[in-house]
């Protein structure tokens, strides 16, 4: 890999940094840096000047003094999922949050206290020997802190609401280095903002959560389909959401199968799509739902699966593994899922004149239940009357296919569009504000631009799906 020349800061300044902050500090040409810039999306190759590996708020605080009196742009990483990289700040200075991991749990108050460098693994392996959990995403490696500050959708969130729902109390240092609290009671402003309104605000470095009583067990459901068989198995499966138990989120897909278990290989490499659910509770209680949903075209495969949670939050972990492909993704929220609709999902954007082997998948991911329970105005996170949740992903591993990967994926994004109420933040690419719009809407964005102003006006936190100010620092 061919090293660029960076502008590291000069010996004095780095030493002023060093005796600041008690985690690491890393250099281009340290042991540890090209590990610590790696993120999960493979496209991004971008090198910061400087890595504060911090291990405590007073690291970042100090880290962030020394960013900005150099006029640093700052990234701040955790898990490193987001597709555009955006915690890596080519030429900057990234605050790698990663050593602040720690999870405390009380299992008799139902609250687990999760740093915020922490993954939903290590959320859920603390609180699964109690029988609890709190709705987190569906990999392991996912950051507790991306995930959560932009909504947090996940297998529990129909029953106990999204991950931001669960937030009592955030700890964060603002772009001043001042450490502060935010919560019902404490800077609810800021409490509102901070449930949905991303990392625009500050760095949060503890993250208070509620926890419910889920067990250990989760089944998970497939029906699988050739493509024109599929509509009228989307149709039922779509009708079933609604008087649905809370513990079942409805999960859809289309795709090229790979060859897994379940499936014979003459379905291996093949166009399919498949219907189904995933269920956190009783196995046996989840399977009262497979009647209603066989009630139709026979499939030409069944996937059945008991499983434990945490094998359930960890089974996509390979798949998903950082730096394994280059990746993309568009998404929307649909408020309906019509004839129409359900034929530009199952289109996979295929206008007939492309290449097949490079057409995206696409999944569907069903909200309602305790999601749409909560009051619009309540968080910053919008679109709570969702049915559900379209992405548009694609993945690979040839640079060759940059282009064409990303503008099949679009124009799979750009056929479902149509039927689309808004987007998901955490869904967002290179949308730009544009996207902002459609996540947040002109009453919400107006009010989370009220709160940059007050704690960010210089926009030192811009990295991410940024709320612009409205005044300068």
């Amino acid at each position: 890999m061919t090293e660029r020349s960076l502008a590291v800061p000069a010996g004095a300044e780095l030493t002023r940094l060093r005796r600041g902050v008690d985690g690491q500090v890393l250099l281009p040409d340290q042991d540890g840096y090209h590990t610590a810039r790696q993120v999960w999306n493979a496209m991004v190759d971008r090198r910061p000047a400087v890595i504060a590996r911090c291990t405590s708020p007073a690291d970042v605080a100090a880290a962030l003094r020394f960013g900005r009196a150099l006029g640093l742009e700052i990234g701040v990483r955790c898990g490193g999922h987001s597709v555009l990289g955006l915690s890596v700040p080519d030429g900057g200075l990234m605050l790698d949050l990663t050593p602040l991991r720690a999870v405390r749990v009380d299992p008799d108050r139902r609250r687990a206290w999760v740093q915020g460098g922490a993954l939903l693994g290590d959320l859920d392996r603390a609180t699964q020997p109690y029988g609890l959990a709190t709705t987190a995403g569906n990999v392991s490696h996912t950051g507790v802190g991306g995930l959560t500050l932009g909504g947090g959708m996940g297998w529990l969130a129909r029953r106990f609401g999204l991950a931001c729902d669960n937030v009592t109390r955030f700890q964060l240092v603002t772009a001043d280095g001042e450490l502060l609290q935010a919560s019902e009671r404490e800077n609810p402003e800021l409490f509102w903002g901070l449930r949905g309104g991303g990392g625009n605000f500050g760095v949060v470095t503890e993250f208070e959560f509620h926890l419910h009583q889920v067990g250990t067990a989760a089944l998970v459901v497939d029906l699988f389909y050739a493509p024109q068989d599929a509509p009228g198995a989307l149709r039922r499966w779509s009708e079933l959401i609604a008087d649905a138990p809370p513990q079942a989120t409805f999960t859809a897909w289309v795709g090229t199968a790979g060859e897994q278990p379940g499936l014979a290989p003459a379905h291996w490499n093949r166009p399919l799509a498949s219907v189904g659910y995933v269920w956190v509770g009783d196995p046996v209680k989840g399977r009262g739902l497979l009647a209603a949903l066989r009630d139709g075209t026979p499939p030409v495969a069944e996937r059945v699966q008991e499983l434990s949670y945490l094998e359930l939050q960890s089974m996509d972990d390979e798949r998903q593994r950082p730096g394994r492909l280059r990746r993309y993704w568009k998404g929307h929220y649909l408020r309906d899922l019509d004839d129409a609709a359900i034929e530009a999902f199952l289109s996979r954007g295929d206008g007939g004149d492309g290449d097949p082997a490079l057409l995206p998948s696409g999944s569907l991911q069903s909200y309602r239940g305790a999601i749409a329970a909560v009051g619009e105005d309540e968080t910053a996170f919008g679109h709570r009357d969702a049915l559900v949740e379209f992405v548009a992903v694609t993945g690979w591993t040839d640079p060759a296919e940059d282009q064409a990967r990303m503008a099949a994926a679009r124009r799979y994004g750009a056929v479902v569009e149509p039927f689309a109420s808004g987007v998901y933040v955490n869904d967002l690419t290179d949308e730009g504000q544009a996207g902002i719009r459609r996540a947040y809407g002109t009453g919400t964005l107006a009010r989370l631009a009220a709160l940059k102003d007050r704690y960010d006006p210089g926009n030192v936190f811009h990295l991410n799906h940024n709320i612009r100010p409205t005044v300068r620092g």
